[in-house]
């Protein structure tokens, strides 16, 4: 029984509700409908620009770990700066654009010594080789997820954001200790949306993922408590 409690646990501990709401009760809503064991929310920009940060702090204060999905870009000063604002949330997660060396420095020197993790955006789930074509990159989405997540580990990252149909090279080439989460989650017979490269949980724990986003799947169900649960156990079988 023991066993079965701790996989359950485990299998909890790797699943990230995205709380893509327009209000803070919207998602305070939401919260309270989610199993107790589910403990990792992901605010992002549609909630932070929506009085998301307070709640943040206060569901951190609570017990909960917060992904902060904030994809900070800007001049270096202005992301260091963020990201020393950010760490007093007490933030698990936040995450930075990782196109450029300066932006991924400035954010680790801004983390200074709080115990925030910091994951670099590699490529959006959203884009495919044309999307990058139209912007005159000529590397396919898997070659530019590597180049930027080794770009963001020599920086002093902890992981990276990217699809399950890159990790298992991000897995292969940086470690096991870096870590990798993955949006972009569609269990089997759910639409993918706009998502471009989307995975099923198991395949993305297979892939070596540590953590996986989901949003709509769980949030616009019927019951989100039992999206959410029927998620955690296919997370647990894949483990």
């Amino acid at each position: 029984m023991t066993d079965n409690a701790d996989a359950h646990t485990r299998a909890a501990e790797k699943l990230i509700v995205a709380l893509d709401f327009p209000t803070v009760s919207a998602a305070q809503n939401m919260t309270a409908l989610l199993p107790d064991e589910l403990r990792f929310l992901k605010i992002g920009l549609e909630l932070i620009y929506a009085g998301g940060l307070p709640l943040a702090k206060t569901l951190a204060e609570n017990g909960r770990q917060i992904f902060l999905d904030a994809k900070l870009s800007d001049i270096p000063n202005t992301v260091e700066r963020a990201t020393a604002s950010a760490a007093k949330l007490g933030a698990r997660f936040i995450t930075v654009h990782g196109s450029d060396r300066k932006t991924l420095d400035a954010a680790v020197r801004g983390r200074g010594d709080s115990k925030m993790q910091l994951l670099a955006i590699t490529v959006l789930t959203s884009i495919d080789a044309n999307d990058l074509r139209e912007q005159s990159i000529s590397m396919s989405p898997a070659e530019l997820v590597l180049t930027r997540a080794r770009m963001a580990k020599d920086s002093g990252f902890d992981g990276v954001v990217a699809s399950a149909q890159e990790a298992k090279s991000i897995r292969a080439e940086l470690g096991p200790d870096f870590l990798i989460v993955t949006p972009g989650i569609r269990p089997a017979g759910v639409a993918a949306g706009d998502q471009a490269r989307a995975v099923t949980p198991a395949d993305a724990i297979a892939a070596g993922a540590d953590y996986l986003v989901v949003g709509r799947p769980i949030t616009a169900a019927p019951d989100p408590g039992e999206a959410a649960r029927a998620i955690i156990a296919e997370i647990e079988r894949a483990l």
